[in-house]
């Protein structure tokens, strides 16, 4: 039987190129699981992912347990406080066992005051532009009437109709 040929030609997914790098990165953290990082906001929820960020697992000399040290705003880290018994056995799930022990809640990231300036909320979801009105559109109908080509022309109108209501609404940069 011939040796099995490999179909990938040479290439390989971005995801095993990363892993290395994602991993050293991580574990220079003390996150012995990169998926704590990747996978926060799925690990912790999206109430809790949405207040606060890991920052470090720190091991005492002991080596009973971890420190999961968790970067917060000041107004959340009560909220944040309450909830620590259920987020740790979350985080434990992941690791598989009881790694675990502590979670500390810091306003300011190990590292220093640089890596503190995190923004915690995420932005909207954008609902789509907003349709041009009608008079942007005749007055974009107006500049364009001198063009022959009737599906260049609408394509235009429709062009200056956003552009014109971008300037309008202050947008344009």
């Amino acid at each position: 039987m011939p040796p099995r040929r490999a179909t990938t030609k040479g290439f390989k997914r971005t995801a095993t190129l990363l892993t290395g790098r994602i991993r050293k990165a991580s574990e220079s953290r003390g996150f012995a699981q990169s998926r704590l990082l990747t996978d926060w906001e799925e690990v912790a929820g999206p109430d809790v992912a949405a207040i606060a960020r890991p920052v470090e697992v720190s091991y005492g000399r002991g080596g009973m347990g971890a420190t999961l040290t968790l970067l917060t705003t000041g107004a959340q880290a009560p909220m944040l406080e309450m909830q620590k018994d259920q987020l740790r056995s979350r985080v434990n799930a992941v690791y598989g066992y009881n790694a675990i022990a502590r979670i500390r809640i810091t306003q300011t990231a190990a590292t220093g005051f640089a890596d503190g300036q995190v923004a915690f909320e995420h932005r909207p979801k954008a609902s789509g532009p907003t349709p041009p009105a009608p008079e942007m559109h005749r007055a974009a109908g107006t500049v364009v009437a001198p063009v022959q080509d009737e599906t260049l022309r609408a394509a235009l109108e429709r062009l200056g109709a956003h552009i014109l209501t971008k300037e309008k609404q202050g947008n344009r940069t």
